[in-house]
């Protein structure tokens, strides 16, 4: 993609922005993000979500302009999935983990007006813009309060977060896609074998994948979901948005320790949570003396390399049931899921352990997928060994990489497959399991 573009279209479009609207009227004075001691019900999220959006408009940004955040799991991390859209532009999560060089390149390549930054990240934010060239104007430096976080003053900043949204209207009309293909997001890849690439995503895909994975990982209603996997990671899975679909209640954690996430789950009564198998290893080594006893089965949600058979055994007879899935930045959350059969509960645990840990089988409303061979084209053999790369067709696949044509062309190809880059092997039963 040359920019952020848009396309006609008319007005019966799919945008994740409206389940917000329709769970602040559901579920208005039930909780919906609690952080330490502050708990806001889904009709003040929707309040303070507009009030972003209006303040962002009345500072100048204008459709498809690009807003950034450098923040954890707080609360504003989370509004701003929702009122930085609202505002017309497309919303940039940045991992706080990267370094200043990284940060920079990322600012500058993006474009972005405005970056939210969280108190404890603005010398790394300041460094990152102390890099940009003369010729480049820096984006607006908006700080992010967090009153739990002491010695962090924000006086020397006339405008911060909480003081934007004063400026903001709650009873705004939030401004709605042109189409429901503009770009509503652009994340970038980690960058891990080439430089990062910003995924350009579009309101239709969002909803889509929002949707499919709350389907594909059967979450109900008024679930309690615990913010152990980062916000800025591919838009924590799509969960962000799929917590407002189902009237659940966001908790947030800034740092992901053992005993603040056993407190938090034993607090909360905590239904729902997602991580790495990183995340699962910290609970399954978790000292006895440390632990607090399970509400109730909570479900765990893992993607990327699978759990070691031992961490897993040790994580389910915790009370933990885990799911594991497939997915990247380009297809915007789980794209692939390890589907589970009922009577393979009867099997032996290392059979079981062998069996979650393959990828699985395309979610509900992927279009298709296929593992095929790099020279020829075609399918690769269903017997679990050979090898070729994954590829996948659906609704959630990016737009394109920003200002990046090559690499678009590259990666979605003239055929309409999305070629991944990952080689797996197909299982007889049709299920895909990664070989790195």
């Amino acid at each position: 993609m040359d920019k952020l573009g848009s396309n006609p279209a008319n007005r019966c479009l799919l945008t994740p922005l409206g389940f917000l609207e329709r769970t602040a009227t559901v579920y208005g004075d039930c909780p919906s993000v609690v952080y330490h001691s502050t708990v806001y019900t889904w009709a003040e999220t929707q309040c303070r979500c507009l009030r972003l959006a209006s303040a962002l408009c009345s500072l100048g940004i204008s459709r498809l302009d690009v807003v950034s955040v450098l923040a954890p799991n707080i609360p504003a991390m989370y509004e701003m999935h929702f009122g930085v859209p609202m505002s017309g532009a497309v919303l940039n999560t940045i991992n706080i983990r990267l370094d200043a060089r990284t940060i920079s390149v990322l600012l500058r390549h993006s474009g972005s007006k405005v970056v939210f930054c969280d108190i404890l990240s603005l010398p790394l934010l300041h460094d990152a813009i102390s890099l940009f060239p003369s010729c480049h104007n820096p984006p607006q430096v908006i700080p992010i309060e967090d009153p739990y976080e002491p010695n962090t003053p924000t006086h020397s900043y006339s405008l911060t977060y909480e003081k934007l949204l004063e400026m903001g209207d709650p009873d705004f009309k939030w401004i709605r896609p042109e189409s429901e293909w503009d770009p509503m997001i652009l994340n970038y890849t980690s960058g891990t074998t080439s430089a990062p690439k910003g995924v350009v995503h579009c309101h239709r895909g969002i909803f889509i994948v929002t949707v499919d994975s709350l389907i594909d990982w059967c979450v109900p209603k008024q679930s309690i979901y615990l913010w152990t996997l980062p916000m800025f990671h591919t838009n924590g899975w799509s969960f962000t948005w799929g917590m407002a679909v189902m009237g659940g209640t966001n908790i947030c954690l800034r740092r992901v320790e053992a005993v603040a996430v056993f407190d938090a789950i034993n607090k909360h009564k905590v239904t729902h949570l997602c991580g790495a198998p990183v995340v699962l290893n910290m609970l399954s080594n978790t000292p006895e003396s440390v632990r607090k006893p399970l509400p109730g089965p909570v479900h765990v949600l893992t993607a990327g390399a699978p759990p070691p058979a031992a961490v897993l055994h040790r994580t389910e007879a915790l009370g933990f049931t885990v799911s594991h899935g497939y997915g990247l930045t380009e297809t915007a959350g789980l794209t692939i899921s390890c589907a589970w059969k009922g009577q393979w509960n009867k099997l032996p645990a290392s059979e079981r352990a062998r069996l979650k840990s393959r990828q699985g089988v395309r979610t509900p409303l992927m279009t298709t997928i296929d593992v095929i061979d790099g020279t020829t084209g075609q399918s690769v053999k269903r017997d679990g060994q050979t090898m070729g790369e994954i590829v996948l067709q659906g609704g959630c696949v990016m737009l394109g990489y920003l200002k990046d044509e090559k690499a678009t062309k590259a990666a979605i190809r003239e055929d309409g497959w999305f070629y991944t880059g990952d080689i797996g092997v197909m299982h007889p039963d049709g299920y895909v399991e990664i070989k790195r």
